[in-house]
């Protein structure tokens, strides 16, 4: 078995024999050197079996060289072939045309042999030193993709941890943090065609509010459970303790920021969510009483699917209401509890708000 390097084949396109017959012998000893005597042939041996180079003289009948150049450069599977143009013709404005339609060099006749061989070689290892640019830049982005999908899965990961740890502390709610992470998808989906929302409810925003909806409540797991898992109404000193799960979310989430030194897209977002998913938009709400847009977005994408779905699940102070007066409630909140415009979004994609509830149902849903 041999282990002789392939040679580079180089394709020497010339009507005049005499031109081929120096120019083969000038490269032969070094290279695979096919020969053309036409621009049509010449583009059929490409087609046929691309080379790593072409030297291609200018002046030749039926089509000259600047053609064959023009069509290998409008066919993707042969653009990127070096051309190097050999030809008798000396003037500016010929090197220029040359230039400008993708030739990467210009040789003159008569041929000088230490030129036509510098020349090739070094184009040669150019081309070999941009293949080994691109192989390692795929190599490179391969890396950069696996470790991207390693973070975003540690992300995932991470986010369902705590959201499943929040929900074993409040086993009342079921299926509530997987519904209300879908209801917020559908209302930002929805929201992305009014121009106020536009710019900021982006595809990749709207994964983010997706993955960091599920732990609005993670800050329950800090409230004691004689009033966490009270079987009954709480009273005004038990509410006040329960509200303060908003804070302690968001204490978390700022320890975690403040400890990486720098501000992470999605923990903002939990961060958000935690805080202030108990806001109303006329200023009624709690941790702060905060009022219309000084709510951020995601906290009021949170407050109606917070809501919703508190609506038409069954709590030990309340049945399960019917859809329809969930709807019905929300609509009433326009403009008080509610971002009027979320209102109207929602409303146009209720229907999709039940498809949701009926897919990730518990058995007490209505």
């Amino acid at each position: 078995m041999t282990n002789e390097k392939k040679k580079p084949i180089i394709l020497v396109v010339d009507d005049m024999p005499v031109n081929l017959k120096v120019l083969v012998t000038i490269l032969s000893h070094d290279y695979t050197v096919a020969i053309a005597t036409s621009g049509q042939e010449a583009l059929q041996i490409v087609a046929d079996d691309p080379p790593d180079m072409i030297l291609l003289d200018i002046m030749m009948p039926e089509m000259d060289g600047y053609e064959v150049l023009r069509r290998l450069k409008d066919d993707g599977e042969t653009l990127n072939i070096p051309v190097i143009f050999i030809t008798a013709m000396v003037e500016v404005d010929d090197e220029t045309k040359g230039f400008d339609l993708g030739a990467v060099d210009y040789i003159t006749k008569p041929f000088s042999l230490p030129i036509v061989k510098a020349r090739v070689q070094t184009h040669l290892a150019l081309i070999q030193a941009q293949h080994q640019l691109e192989k390692h830049n795929h190599f490179l982005e391969e890396k950069v993709a696996e470790r991207t999908q390693e973070l975003i899965l540690t992300r995932d990961v991470t986010i369902n941890a705590l959201a499943s740890l929040a929900e074993t502390r409040d086993n009342e709610t079921g299926n509530h943090i997987r519904r209300t992470q879908h209801y917020v998808r559908l209302l930002a989906e929805r929201l992305r065609d009014y121009p106020k929302f536009r710019d900021f409810l982006d595809v990749a925003t709207i994964e983010l509010l997706f993955k960091s909806a599920p732990l609005h409540d993670m800050g329950k797991v800090g409230i004691p459970d004689n009033i966490l898992l009270k079987p009954g109404k709480l009273t005004d000193e038990e509410f006040a303790v329960m509200k303060t799960h908003t804070t302690l979310g968001r204490d978390a989430i700022t320890i975690s920021v403040g400890s990486l030194g720098n501000g992470v897209s999605f923990l903002q977002y939990i961060q958000e969510i935690a805080y202030t998913h108990h806001e109303k938009w006329d200023g009624s709400g709690y941790p702060e009483g905060l009022r219309g847009e000084g709510i951020p977005v995601s906290g009021r994408l949170m407050a109606i699917a917070d809501v919703y779905d508190a609506l038409i699940s069954k709590r030990v102070y309340k049945p399960a209401f019917p859809h329809e007066k969930a709807v019905a409630i929300i609509a009433e909140g326009k403009g008080n509890h509610f971002d009027p415009d979320m209102v109207e979004a929602f409303l146009e994609i209720a229907d999709s708000f039940r498809d949701v509830a009926r897919t990730f149902s518990d058995d007490h849903l209505e």
